[in-house]
């Protein structure tokens, strides 16, 4: 347990139409070993009870409720940064669900000597699958917080925390970017200096997407992203080389040992995942194990061509704004003209912290 001496802290997300899954997050939320000081919630113009919702949990949560209609994520999380008022930022998104010491976790790393301290902490989600179809995509998709690799890790921003002081530095999300935003926001974190660390015991629990065709457009927005900022163009291009000639060498390639090798590689790509779903099969039957096993290189396969189709679309997205030479290194978070902090309807209903005086106003 962290001591009345942490640092204030702040936990923001944005949302938008997330009624069905927002009762068990602010749930997670209310159920923090260490509670945070306000949550910071945008909505992005949500037409079912998402609104109504967040109301029935005022008297649970110190929420701060801004609605933004229309905004991206990056617009939101922007805006949730600029009213955030903690030292600290945990970022979570809608959908998931916290462990009881996510928080803590997260934020303890800020509480070391100074010459220990991070800047950002990264978190981890372990999958939540429900069907056996979400069982064998979480297996292609979603590593063990074990398999993870402290150098290099890029945090998704459903389970970070960093020092807002960033923010108000002059680093933000990048609003010309719908997708794999978090990715170029931790770049450019990293670019500027800052010291990143690794919480493994820091999980939030989140759920595969439930179809095919949901999957499909999932990885496809994520490659057109990659497009769209100039991220891992080699590992694309890699890609495109390999897909390219399985073809020729099968037609072609017509001796044995040709085969085989195109066969083991394969076979090799399919290892972790296979790896994954036995490590997690506790949840299945011996049958619905082999079905999911099945199932993992078909969902591999469509994934990898789901990117390919994306990516080169976000390409010529970057070459008409941009210029192919542009990337996310020299496009700025926020175009000139734009207003990431617009006027908005703010509601905060701040609950202080044990032993605190209540603020006299927002």
């Amino acid at each position: 347990m962290l001591g009345n001496d942490r640092p204030r802290v702040s936990l923001v997300l944005t949302v938008k139409n997330e009624a069905a899954t927002l009762p068990a997050l602010l749930a997670s939320i209310a159920d923090q070993t260490v509670p945070p000081d306000e949550v910071v919630i945008v909505d992005g113009g949500s037409t079912d009870d998402t609104l109504a919702i967040l109301e029935r949990w005022r008297d649970r949560l110190p929420l701060v409720i801004d609605v933004f209609p229309g905004a991206s994520i990056s617009q939101g999380r922007n805006r949730a940064l600029a009213l955030a008022r903690g030292d600290i930022v945990a970022v979570t998104d809608g959908g998931v669900v916290l462990a009881p010491d996510w928080l803590e976790r997260l934020v303890a790393p800020f509480t070391a000597p100074p010459a220990e301290q991070p800047d950002v902490v990264a978190g981890v989600f372990r999958p939540a699958p429900q069907t056996l179809f979400e069982h064998a995509l979480a297996a292609v998709t979603l590593p063990d917080p074990e398999e993870i690799r402290a150098e290099g890790f890029l945090p998704s921003s459903r389970s970070v925390a960093y020092r807002r002081s960033w923010f108000l530095a002059g680093v933000r999300y990048p609003e010309w970017l719908d997708y794999c935003e978090d990715v170029v926001f931790d770049l450019r974190l990293k670019r500027a200096g800052a010291r990143f660390q690794l919480a493994r015991d820091a999980v939030v629990a989140y759920r595969p997407r439930t179809s095919l065709s949901a999957f499909w457009w999932q990885y496809w927005h994520y490659a057109r992203g990659d497009g769209k900022a100039g991220l891992f163009t080699l590992r694309h291009l890699i890609r495109y080389a390999v897909y390219g000639s399985v073809g020729p060498v099968l037609i072609w390639g017509r001796h044995p040992v040709v085969r085989l090798a195109v066969f083991l590689a394969a076979l090799s790509s399919l290892r972790r995942p296979w790896q994954r779903l036995w490590r997690r099969h506790s949840a299945l039957r011996p049958r619905e194990r082999m079905l999911a096993a099945l199932l993992v290189p078909v969902l591999r396969a469509v994934g990898d061509v789901a990117k390919m189709a994306g990516y080169p679309v976000g390409v010529w997205w970057r070459i008409r704004r941009y210029g192919l030479r542009r990337t996310w290194r020299t496009i700025p978070e926020i175009a000139p003209g734009d207003q990431y902090l617009p006027d908005a309807t703010v509601q905060r209903s701040t609950i202080p912290r044990a032993g605190e005086a209540r603020p006299a106003g927002p």
